[in-house]
């Protein structure tokens, strides 16, 4: 049976707190092998941590949400990727974000702060998860100014033309079940060769009803609207989803 891997999730939400051994249990059931736990900041960075401590099915990501403009947090994290070099499997989920940042010179400082961990990933050969929302053109730009390589656009909300282009430069973009219900995602999925797409569930969110929690057991609908809307097996969008994850975080990843 070809492995599921939930590319980016949020596991050390309060909302997985009653249920998270159930709510992994129901992940091994659905086929969900591997699953990248994202942080947010330094002290969500050291929940994740604990978390794959605790959990073989569960791989770190350390990171820092676009929402904090704190350099002595950003240092924190810094420190933190570079002690768990070997144990982390990407940093993120990092990048801007210009739905919660109008102002310019908010924008300017979470581009800064963005730049450094794409540069800190370059350094330590680590693939980033990238949070992009209302800003996805922007962030592509600056991941390619700055010879960003190893690249998870996680949930991009883009047109189509700039998820394409993302593609083209190598990048690779991750698929939630909310493409049942979102037309942008799935042009995104249309308009992305399946050679560049990941599955994920940005769970709790992005679930395949916008009124219930996401989980990672929601992985295959996932998969299943990407077979549909690509008019292909959903056998060969698991093998080729399975590859490409390998393919970016490398045999860590199982």
């Amino acid at each position: 049976m070809t492995p599921l891997y939930d590319v980016h999730c949020h596991l050390t939400s309060e909302d997985f707190e009653p249920d998270l051994d159930q709510v992994l249990r129901r992940a091994r059931e659905a086929g969900v092998t591997r699953m990248v736990c994202v942080g947010e900041t330094a002290q969500d960075n050291r929940r994740v941590l604990a978390l794959a401590d605790r959990y073989d099915a569960v791989l770190p990501a350390l990171g820092h949400y676009p929402a904090h403009l704190d350099d002595a947090m950003a240092d924190e994290t810094e420190a933190l990727v570079r002690q768990h070099r070997d144990q982390v499997v990407a940093i993120g989920e990092v990048g801007i974000d210009h739905w919660i940042a109008a102002d310019h010179s908010v924008r300017d400082r979470q581009h800064a702060i963005f730049s450094r961990f794409v540069r800190l990933a370059l350094d330590l050969d680590l693939p980033l998860s990238v949070h992009s929302r209302s800003a996805g053109r922007h962030a592509v730009a600056l991941l390619q100014d700055l010879g960003a390589r190893r690249v998870c656009l996680h949930a991009f909300d883009g047109k189509a033309r700039y998820a394409r282009e993302a593609a083209e430069a190598g990048y690779f973009l991750s698929v939630p079940p909310s493409v049942t219900r979102s037309t942008q995602k799935r042009k995104l999925v249309a308009a992305v060769p399946l050679e560049r797409l990941l599955l994920e569930t940005d769970a709790p969110v992005l679930g395949p009803d916008r009124d219930q929690r996401n989980e990672p057991a929601n992985l295959p609908i996932a998969a299943r609207a990407i077979a549909e809307l690509k008019g292909v097996d959903e056998a060969e969008v698991l093998a080729a989803c399975a590859a490409n994850t390998r393919a970016l975080f490398g045999p860590g990843v199982g």
